[in-house]
């Protein structure tokens, strides 16, 4: 249509382009779904990513980490700007993620047990952390999504949880904190952290002070 209507240059340029840009459409398709074909979750993906950029920028990643009672945390990130419980899922490419009225829906269904979840893993860790740091931290659940069809603006908010795309994510906890740590507290807070939340359930013995 555009040779006919234009010139056959131009035909032929305006056809490179469609198809490039079907190519792309289709290979970020193929992309998103790649971690749900191979049976994952998305962490070691997010893990690349954080080790990639925030932990350039100061920030520390806590990784596989268990939160007593409450059950994994996939990433814990600390940095200047606060602390985040990071959750991964991964669904298939022609599952619809969406929101309304402030809640999450997946196909059309609520998801009360993965939000209630989380949030109650957030909860329980920013108070095993406070507790061993000796001070008030606020950690803030958020969920990573490979996969599946999301709205057209992201990141989007639900049941008090941020949902996004992996980098999107990273992008959105670097451009809105939630606290302004300098990097001695960063370091204080990774600490409290790694005592507070053990590897595999095993839980780290608090320090024996030495006789003089």
């Amino acid at each position: 249509m555009c040779g006919a209507l234009v010139n056959a240059v131009f035909g032929i340029v305006a056809g490179l382009l469609v198809a490039g840009a079907d190519t792309l459409v289709h290979w970020r398709i193929y992309q998103a779904s790649s971690v749900w074909r191979r049976g994952l979750r998305g962490e070691d993906r997010m893990n690349r990513l954080l080790r990639l950029t925030l932990e350039r920028r100061g920030h520390r990643t806590l990784i596989a980490r268990m939160v007593p009672g409450h059950g994994p945390a996939d990433q814990l990130v600390i940095g200047p700007g606060g602390v985040w419980l990071v959750h991964n899922e991964a669904w298939q490419p022609d599952f619809e993620l969406s929101h309304h009225g402030g809640r999450l829906f997946i196909e059309g269904r609520t998801q009360s047990k993965l939000v209630g979840g989380l949030t109650a893993r957030a909860e329980a860790a920013a108070r095993l952390i406070s507790e061993r740091a000796g001070t008030p931290v606020k950690v803030t659940p958020v969920l990573a999504v490979h996969g599946g069809r999301m709205p057209r603006r992201t990141p989007f908010q639900a049941d008090g949880i941020t949902f996004a795309r992996p980098l999107r994510l990273v992008r959105w906890m670097r451009r809105n904190p939630t606290a302004d740590y300098t990097a001695d507290q960063v370091e204080e807070i990774t600490r409290a952290a790694v005592h507070a939340l053990p590897i595999g359930g095993r839980v780290m013995p608090a320090a024996v002070p030495t006789a003089q």
